[in-house]
């Protein structure tokens, strides 16, 4: 019964100040739209940019030999150090919390013919853990290089999305023989697309892997280009890190604290920065946001200052029928919340809204991946209810308290 008669009080004050509370309440749903549309854009944006970065590898540490410049043991500095495939036997046994581990060499500029088409393309030489380090997975009808092509050196290839469609167009690619410079290959699968925006030496989608044992017998190669590696708990990568560098410093004969040895680029580091990138970017659109509330906030403190001033012989005659003061507090403050819940519902349906016609509109291309992708998250909706319920309390406190602190014989005389 309370919540209706407060419902009809807030009906009659409408009606009363139909003009101010109308244009209080779309204030409030603008200022709410917009901290709810920026963090909603805000957040997809953050998350198709992990996204696209986890198109690189999830957590992975990509290993680059470097030289020293560091004096060790009698030896100079400015030597070349060059990896070798036994350090990743080396790194398994001895280096504890590796979950995943490859080589990887490339080649640039192979001659790559299916029929009668022709290309020129990159082919890169890996392990099978490549696949899950890298997200080199295969559609439904493929497969990736496993241990058995590694071991009897077979011929067999795997192809990157795009590369597929220039070489085979729309027909099937798995089952079907190419050949990487006039040698043939056998195609084992074929890339499921993917989203990337940090690479080297082109994109994935680009590049033609086999094993790493028939790529060294084709290609010769003594060093390894790059190592890649996955530590089984991120949380303790920076550790892992250190253990990498020991235990190739033990063995290449440099300072473990020389970090032009060897050059690792951290992907747990990385996505640690953009996401604190991300989260400062957050907090800026919500201040923006915020600003905009509290100035229909302030609307809203003016419309209660004037209905507690019209209502004070109203609230003196209940006062002296022995109304409380929590009553007449408990009044105005639900007045107030009524008003910034009501802005507030309004501009979350139509944040709702902008983002559903958003997710459904068919944009294509990187841009349109990136960018038109919103989302409404739980953390923006808890946020959102939070702003408002603090402004709806701090514009109904001050009159509520004005008012209940009035003294039912001067409220009674007041004209």
């Amino acid at each position: 019964m309370k919540i209706i008669y407060l419902f009809r009080l807030f009906y009659r004050e409408l009606k009363s100040q139909k003009k101010k509370i109308t244009l209080t309440i779309f204030a409030l749903a603008w200022g709410t739209f917009s901290i709810v549309i920026l963090l909603a854009f805000g957040e997809g944006l953050k998350r198709q940019m992990i996204k696209a970065m986890h198109g690189l590898g999830d957590g992975i540490c990509i290993v680059y030999a470097g030289q020293t410049s560091k004096p060790y043991k009698g030896l100079g500095k400015g030597r070349v150090i060059r990896l070798q495939l036994d350090d990743v036997e080396l790194l398994r046994n001895r280096v504890s919390g590796i979950e995943l581990i490859s080589p990887e060499n490339d080649r640039s500029r192979n001659n790559m013919t299916y029929k009668r088409k022709s290309l020129s393309e990159r082919v890169i030489g890996v392990y099978p853990d490549f696949e899950d380090l890298r997200g080199y997975n295969p559609d439904r009808n493929g497969r990736f290089i496993n241990d058995l092509d590694i071991m009897n050196k077979k011929r067999v290839v795997f192809l990157g999305t795009e590369l597929k469609k220039r070489l085979f167009g729309e027909e099937e690619a798995v089952g079907k023989t190419i050949l990487i410079n006039r040698i043939p290959f056998l195609v084992i699968g074929v890339m499921v697309d993917k989203m990337q925006n940090s690479m080297y030496n082109g994109a994935d989608v680009d590049k033609a892997a086999i094993p790493y044992s028939s790529f060294k017998t084709i290609y010769g190669d003594r060093y390894l280009h790059r190592l890649i590696y996955r530590p089984e708990d991120l949380s303790r990568a920076e550790m892992v890190k250190d253990d990498v560098f020991k235990v190739l410093s033990q063995k290449y004969k440099f300072d473990p604290t020389d970090k032009q040895a060897l050059e690792i680029w951290d992907m747990v580091e990385e996505e640690k920065l953009m996401r604190n990138i991300f989260l400062g970017l957050e907090i800026f659109m919500g201040v923006i946001g915020g600003l905009t509330l509290i100035v229909a906030g302030v609307g809203v403190a003016n419309i209660m200052y004037v209905s507690a001033k019209k209502r004070t012989k109203e609230i003196g005659i209940k006062m002296a029928l022995g109304a409380k003061k929590r009553h007449i507090l408990l009044q105005f403050i639900s007045e107030a919340l009524m008003i910034s819940f009501i802005g507030g519902g309004a501009g979350v349906l139509f944040s709702f809204i902008i983002v559903e016609t958003f997710q459904a509109l068919p944009l294509e291309g990187d841009v349109a991946d990136i960018l038109a992708h919103p989302v409404i998250s739980f953390k923006i909706m808890l946020l959102t209810a939070f702003i408002l319920s603090i402004i709806g309390f701090l514009a109904g406190i001050f009159p509520a308290r004005r008012a209940a602190s009035a003294k039912p014989v001067e409220a009674l005389r007041y004209e």
